[in-house]
């Protein structure tokens, strides 16, 4: 953890501001100083919370939450969707055209990330200058921290949405992208994120869109069962049944006229001719996203209309909902 980090940092039980204690004492350290805090306590003012920092991080959550599958996940394909493994600017576009944001205005501003996973939008977020905090609730902030650390600009934290450990007001943009509709409750973990915002803040968030067409998707009809599997046995499933299912997806998909239809109706994520991937990392996102559709415990679309609501509700301007692969939606505090 830097220590330039902890002026955000609040308390996520009380509110209150956090000490910092290492090596047996508390200390204020030096908030512009580059010096990284690799283990120590962030203590509550009146001293009734502790929370610890491990391998730089600070830790607000316990070690096992509903999210476990996202850690074994991302920490498992740690470099599969950061550009710069893939050579290819898949999560840049998927991040630009969602958010629509501008790099330049970006540079030197406060940035949250939630739902990190593995880094491959803070990535993007990073590239701009800004100074991006990057949180998840899973064990995948391990993944994200190895991956993206050399990066002085970057703050990973591992916390809760529905008890942020942050002040009020922090941050000049805000975006969680894939992330919010694999919460509990996706209407009070979107209210979570407008408090954080600074006056004129941007807030970007998307979901999948809930519909009969994606209601009909295989993934849904398997859910109910692999969903409750052990994840390891799940993985492991997935894995075989992706060397099999994968070659009937793309052959299915080159069918004229109906292909595209009926590639969809095996349960495979097939990205041929979607994204500019190998031989290779074709086998590898077909796996890791196969298991992203059927591992986690909540999966909740939503429609335009709910999103639409949520951002009024938060009392938001400039207010845009639209497809941009998910369903987005968008706006700015006043």
């Amino acid at each position: 953890m830097k220590p330039e980090l902890l002026r955000y940092l609040r308390c996520p039980q009380s509110g209150q501001i956090l000490v910092l204690e290492t090596s047996d004492t508390i200390t204020t350290p030096d908030l512009e100083s580059s010096r990284e805090i690799k283990e120590g306590w962030l203590v509550s003012e009146d001293g009734q919370h502790r929370y610890p920092i491990r391998n730089s991080i600070p830790r607000f959550v316990p070690e096992s939450n509903y999210a476990d599958n996202f850690g074994m996940q991302w920490n498992h394909f740690a470099k599969t969707q950061l550009d710069s493994h893939s050579g290819h600017p898949i999560s840049a576009k998927r991040f630009w055209k969602a958010t629509n944001w501008n790099s330049d205005e970006m540079k030197k501003c406060w940035v949250l990330d939630v739902g990190c996973g593995s880094g491959r939008f803070a990535e993007i977020a990073l590239g701009t200058g800004a100074q991006v905090v990057a949180l998840d609730y899973s064990s995948a902030v391990d993944a994200c921290y190895a991956n993206l650390k050399h990066y002085p600009n970057l703050h990973v934290v591992q916390g809760d949405i529905y008890a942020l450990p942050f002040a009020p007001e922090s941050f000049t943009f805000v975006y969680s992208l894939g992330v919010l509709q694999h919460t509990p409750d996706v209407s009070k973990a979107f209210a979570a994120l407008p408090p954080l915002l600074a006056e004129e803040g941007q807030i970007c968030v998307d979901y999948y869109e809930k519909s009969l067409k994606s209601q009909l998707l295989p993934k849904y009809w398997l859910r109910p069962l692999t969903k409750q599997m052990d994840k390891e046995r799940l993985f492991s499933l997935v894995r075989n049944a992706v060397t099999v299912l994968l070659p009937i997806s793309r052959t299915l998909g080159h069918i004229p006229l109906t292909g595209n239809l009926l590639k969809r109706l095996i349960p495979v994520a097939n990205y041929e001719g979607i994204l500019p991937l190998t031989e290779t990392q074709l086998q590898e996102w077909a796996l890791l996203d196969t298991f992203d559709w059927l591992s986690p415990i909540y999966d909740n679309p939503q429609t335009a209309s709910t999103v639409r609501l949520w951002l009024e509700q938060a009392g938001l301007k400039d207010i845009e909902v639209l497809k941009a692969g998910h369903l987005v939606g968008r706006g700015r505090k006043f």
